[in-house]
């Protein structure tokens, strides 16, 4: 997409166009496609500042979760992405919980990461504090 080339005239005129596939490379499309071009980039520029300040936001972050524990510091169930979603909404941080990847279930007591998929294969990582009640 976005790509200007060369095909014979029957190709053209009887698939492509036909299909809205592709356009004749007129001066007034060609224009067109540039200004197009431009105003994705500029999206994509505020996209990518805006994932880098959550990033930095997060990053600063750490929260706390009081959990009820028994025996050996073992937690009663264990912390949910909806609990780390919640502590993260009250520290001004909204996020979906979808976007939260615990790699194994928190049933400890401590210090655990959390990696948050931002999109745009931007990563942040999240320190949750679990202590007990």
């Amino acid at each position: 997409m976005g790509d200007i080339i060369t095909v014979k005239a029957g190709f053209g005129r009887n698939y492509l166009i036909p299909r809205g596939v592709a356009v004749v490379a007129s001066s007034k499309n060609v224009a067109k496609l540039e200004h197009d071009k431009r105003v994705i980039a500029q999206r994509d520029s505020k996209l990518l500042q805006t994932i880098e300040a959550v990033k930095a936001k997060i990053e600063s972050i750490s929260i706390n979760i009081t959990k009820q524990v028994g025996e050996e510091e073992k937690l009663f169930g264990s912390v949910t992405n909806k609990e780390i979603a919640d502590a993260l909404a009250a520290q001004g941080v909204e996020l979906e919980r979808r976007k939260l990847q615990v790699d194994e279930p928190i049933r400890t007591l401590g210090q655990h990461n959390v990696t948050i998929n931002l999109g745009r294969q931007a990563t942040a990582n999240l320190k949750v504090w679990v202590v007990a009640k």
